[in-house]
């Protein structure tokens, strides 16, 4: 019984079956740049710094929230700047970020990920 070449060659088969999503991917996925987006008119920095709250938003969305609702805690101080903020979505983050489409939606599609935070935020009027 020699049936080393059949053998090879089924196995051949099984790997290339088995591994060409990825190879097709790899090979034809089209290339999508990051987002560019434009900073809040009048505004220079965000409560963080960039890369941290590119990083953390959400989570420090869900500190504020324990914060608030849990602990009665409303105030929160930058770590990066020492300024004073209010812990809300709406009043702080959305008074900047007022453009949904525009700032929250294109990362949020780039990254691949539906936030739930309009699951039970009501949108501000004038927030697309």
């Amino acid at each position: 019984m020699n049936d080393k070449k059949m053998i090879i060659l089924g196995l051949v088969i099984f790997l290339i079956t088995v591994t060409y999503p990825f190879w097709y991917t790899l090979l034809a996925g089209a290339k999508v740049s990051r987002p560019v987006l434009e900073k809040p008119a009048g505004e220079t920095r965000c409560i963080e710094e960039k890369a941290f709250m590119t990083a953390n938003h959400m989570q420090l969305l869900n500190v504020w929230r324990d914060a608030v609702v849990r602990n009665d805690i409303a105030e929160y101080t930058s770590t990066a700047y020492g300024a004073k903020y209010e812990m809300s979505l709406t009043k702080t983050c959305l008074k900047c970020h007022n453009k949904r489409e525009e700032f929250c939606n294109r990362c949020h599609g780039y990254v691949n990920v539906n936030p739930a935070c309009w699951n039970c935020h009501n949108e501000q009027k004038g927030i697309n």
